[in-house]
Order: C-alpha cells, then sequence, then structure tokens
C-alpha cells in the first residue's frame, strides 16, 4: 500500500494540483487584500464614504450584517475576473506558443515531397480497390 501511495504521490497531475491549490491561496490572499485595501474604500468615497461592514439592521435579537454579504459578493466578482483574465491570458501564451512551434516546421526536401505525393497516391489506390 506504501508504494501505490508512493507512485499516486509522485504523480504529475498530483503535484500539478498541489502546486495549483498553493498558488492559488496566495493568489486569493493577493486579491482579499487588493477588494478589501484598495477597491472598498474607493467604492465607500464614491459612495459617500460608507463601509459595507458597517451596514447592519437589528431584527429582535438577530443582527443581519448585509455589509458583510455584500462586501463578499463584490471580493467574489473581483475575484472571478481576475481568474478570468488569468486563464485568458494562459491561453493566449499558449497559442502563440502553438503558431511558433507551427512556423519552425522545416519544409520538406525534394525527395520528401516526392515520398509524401508517391505515400498519397498509393493510399488513394488502397482506397479505391
Amino acid at each position: 500500500m506504501l508504494k501505490e501511495f508512493k507512485k499516486f504521490a509522485l504523480k504529475g497531475n498530483v503535484i500539478d494540483l498541489a502546486v495549483g491549490v498553493v498558488i492559488g491561496a496566495a493568489f486569493g490572499k493577493v486579491v482579499t487584500s487588493l477588494v478589501e485595501d484598495i477597491i472598498m474604500p474607493l467604492i465607500g468615497l464614491l459612495i459617500g464614504g460608507i463601509n459595507f461592514t458597517g451596514l447592519h439592521f437589528k431584527l429582535g435579537d438577530a443582527v443581519l450584517k448585509y455589509g458583510n454579504f455584500i462586501q463578499t459578493i463584490v471580493q467574489f466578482v473581483i475575484i472571478a475576473f481576475s481568474i478570468f483574465l488569468v486563464v485568458k491570458l494562459l491561453n493566449k501564451l499558449k497559442r502563440s506558443e502553438h503558431a511558433v512551434e507551427e512556423e519552425t516546421v522545416p519544409e520538406l526536401s525534394k525527395e520528401e515531397q516526392l515520398l509524401t505525393e508517391i505515400r498519397d497516391l498509393l493510399k488513394g489506390k488502397q482506397t479505391n480497390e
């Protein structure tokens, strides 16, 4: 069982996942700080200095903190948008890498071109028979 666990733990997918979780947690902290320390104070200024976290009302003995809920929604939207931008950037980089790889395909020599044509003709004959 120890060998199986070692094989599982050392697979590339598990290690990639672990790295992704650690980077995601760090990225989440950066985005949370961006929201709490920069964006929310600016939004508070724009709407008259209101701090969302202080918004609440009492219903009997219960305190409904809808300001925290609003702040959490704003954080979610910003985090989701940030992840969207990162994924979009990564996809763009992947596409540009593939474009570079396609451009670097060497041209075929005359012999290779002729052999390719012969191969294609032979394939055509086999499918017709």
